[in-house]
């Protein structure tokens, strides 16, 4: 099979690069947008026994990120969709052996197969420094009947009203410290929607995993309805053996929006036995928004996660937990508070700032960001990531594998800073 989907990725490359020359059609469009990152990280002092986890440098990367989208309208009701990413990427080699940020996200993990994501080199080499990566991230049939909306292979499947953390977005949600958060990572999936009355709809599909294991797979099945003037949402989803049931409740009060999401997760339900209890956890975000002249807009979320850890020095050991690893859990704490702020300085610059605070262990995450749109369909921005609390500090002992022991949760986050630019067409 595999063998098979990499020359298919050939055939959609240069099917894409094709398409470019061709004249768009009323049945046929193509678009897309060039987006390019500099990046500089000043990783944390992290030390294992053996040594420091990090090099004691700055790092740096360049990643460019060609997309190109295609539509074909093949009857009145039926549509094929389709994305295509080009990524080169120059960064210190030893960003391409390990990461530097904490995460339980796997964006690629919904997939039946894929394509080999490198074109070159085609093999890992431990001193390398510039790669080209490549992505199939959308081929999807859809189809509109009267009573349902089908859609047929590689697409976009998230949900939730929180603002910063979405406790019911487990299929393939962005982590904390992402750049590029415009599109969301396609997945392998069948979907139908059927709309009920106002404002109304029912939602199921399947969600294929690597190989179809159902092991490696989810299924959901989601109502929305409107209520009292709220936005009511009912979520039954199984993922990777797991269960969760989630609610989602927004509405206006005052001339504020209002968000309650929540999402209680069954460890290990396919089978269920009495020890998998142990891992259950619940995950809620709540808050208001509120837009306070044409200029101005704020908002301020909660968010609690009872498969964190109380004590920051049992941050590390959580993460083998199913929460941080099949549930795309990437907070280590129980208890945050998220304040976020975009302000238009001018009508050409917005400011963009969010700051999460655990806390319990007193550390805080800032996210600034400042945004030009130069000319029509290209933006240019600087930004960056600052983690600030206690640093870790070295293990004790002789044994060579005891790692370090954390004192924050983002005391031990690297620093990032970078200017991007994105072109669309």
């Amino acid at each position: 099979m595999n063998s098979g989907i990499k020359k298919a990725g050939v055939g959609v490359g240069c099917l894409f690069l094709l398409a470019g020359f061709l004249r768009p059609s009323p049945e046929f469009s193509l678009g897309g947008y060039f987006k390019n990152f500099l990046v500089a990280f000043d990783p944390p002092e992290i030390f294992f026994s053996g040594g420091a986890l990090y090099p004691d440098r700055l790092m740096g990367l360049v990643s460019s990120r060609l997309r190109l989208q295609a539509f074909l309208d093949i009857s009145r009701r039926l549509r094929f969709s389709a994305a295509y990413d080009l990524s080169p990427r120059v960064q210190d080699p030893f960003l391409f052996q390990k990461g530097i940020f904490f995460t339980g996200v796997d964006p690629y993990g919904y997939r039946i197969a894929d394509l080999n994501d490198r074109i070159f080199p085609r093999e890992k080499k431990s001193a390398e420094s510039f790669v080209v990566f490549q992505n199939l991230d959308r081929a999807v049939l859809s189809l509109t009947t009267g009573p349902a909306d089908i859609y047929i292979g590689r697409q976009a499947i998230a949900w939730g009203s929180a603002r910063v953390i979405n406790p019911t977005d487990v299929i393939a949600p962005f982590a904390l410290q992402e750049f590029d958060k415009e599109e969301r990572v396609g997945v392998d999936a069948v979907r139908v929607r059927i709309p009920l009355g106002f404002m109304g709809e029912i939602d199921a599909g399947y969600v294929f995993g690597r190989d179809f294991h159902f092991s490696r797979s989810a299924f959901f099945l989601r109502t929305k309805f409107y209520a009292a003037a709220t936005d009511i949402s009912l979520l039954l989803l199984g993922f990777r053996e797991n269960m969760l049931i989630g609610l989602d409740v927004a509405r206006s009060i005052g001339g504020a929006g209002f968000w309650l999401e929540g999402a209680y997760v069954a460890a290990d339900a396919f089978p269920r036995d009495e020890s998998a209890a142990v891992h259950d956890y619940i995950r809620m975000s709540t808050g208001l928004d509120y837009s306070f002249s044409g200029k101005t807009y704020g908002f301020i979320e909660y968010h609690f996660n009872s498969g964190g850890a109380r004590n920051p020095g049992n941050y590390l050991a959580n993460l083998s937990r199913p929460s941080m690893g099949e549930g795309s859990v990437f907070l280590m704490g129980r208890h945050y508070l998220i304040p976020g702020l975009n302000y238009q300085i001018t009508p050409l610059i917005t400011l963009t700032a969010e700051v999460l605070f655990n806390l319990e262990d007193g550390s805080f995450f800032a996210a600034p960001l400042v945004e030009y749109n130069l000319a029509a369909n290209v933006y240019v921005a600087v930004g960056g990531f600052v983690g600030l609390g206690k640093s870790p500090v070295s293990p004790s002992g002789s044994d060579p594998s005891a790692g370090p022991v954390l004192r924050s949760e983002f005391g031990s986050y690297a620093e990032a800073l970078y200017s991007s630019v994105r072109i669309y067409f």
